[in-house]
């Protein structure tokens, strides 16, 4: 598995693509809303990132049709915005990329909205926590394995289940580059972390059953058996010592 290091030059150049995705999000989160279309939010992603000098990077990627994935409730990933309106009490998963001077940046959060209920608030913070997890994993020295175990033991201690079809990855000039990083694994497997090393995290936590299936429009990944999702993801880069996170403000 050939795993690219990057240059401080090419870093500084992903530190500012990552801070675009950051401060798109965060507009986003201030944004959605009960009642709004998630077109309107797509609008919104596009435009401010056109703003801040960035192209899209999903945009056109092996056909799909928007600059950002909103999926929401049992959704995972990849959903397409559309006509679909957003109601009080959904939990919503904003997932975008952006290429800056020809390096990508790649972040996803997800919102409880309104009254959501006490069961997808946790959710989301557990999602949010796993993430956390492994980026504390990712320190040179350690292995690609150590990052999957943190995640995965976050997750499962507290009850919920990890989604093993989709994987977060290797990022750089090209949104996915190796390697595959899993989020369930054993520690002490798979390549050593060394410095230079930019990885995108993305635990994806259901309620239910960690099993997907594919929606209609063949881009939507849904949870099996229409249990709660929740998506976190940033894009990293390993350091001599705690990694730095690319893609917040």
């Amino acid at each position: 598995m050939s795993i690219i290091i990057k240059s401080e030059r090419e870093i500084a150049a992903m530190r500012k693509a990552g801070r675009i995705v950051a401060t798109v999000l965060e507009i986003l989160k201030t944004k959605v809303r009960p009642g709004m279309k998630t077109r309107e939010l797509d609008v919104i992603a596009a435009e401010e990132m056109t703003r801040l000098g960035a192209k899209p990077s999903f945009k056109g990627y092996r056909g799909f049709p928007a600059s950002l994935c909103v999926s929401i409730n049992d959704e995972i990933v990849h959903g397409i915005p559309g006509e679909r309106v957003v109601n009080d009490g959904d939990i919503v998963s904003l997932d975008l990329g952006a290429v800056f001077d020809g390096f990508q940046g790649d972040a996803a959060i997800t919102v409880a909205l309104g009254n959501a209920s006490q069961q997808a608030k946790e959710l989301v913070a557990t999602a949010r926590g796993a993430l956390g997890a492994g980026i504390d994993a990712a320190r040179p020295g350690n292995r690609l394995g150590d990052i999957s175990a943190a995640i995965q033991h976050y997750a499962e201690s507290r009850e919920y289940s990890v989604v093993r079809e989709y994987t977060g990855h290797g990022i750089g000039r090209s949104m996915h580059e190796s390697p595959q990083i899993p989020n369930f694994g054993h520690p002490g497997e798979g390549p050593l972390l060394r410095k230079g090393m930019t990885l995108a995290l993305e635990p994806m936590l259901n309620i239910g059953d960690w099993h997907t299936r594919l929606g209609a429009d063949k881009w939507v990944v849904l949870t099996g058996d229409g249990s709660l999702s929740a998506h976190f993801e940033h894009t990293i880069v390993i350091t001599s010592g705690t990694p730095e996170v690319l893609t917040a403000l």
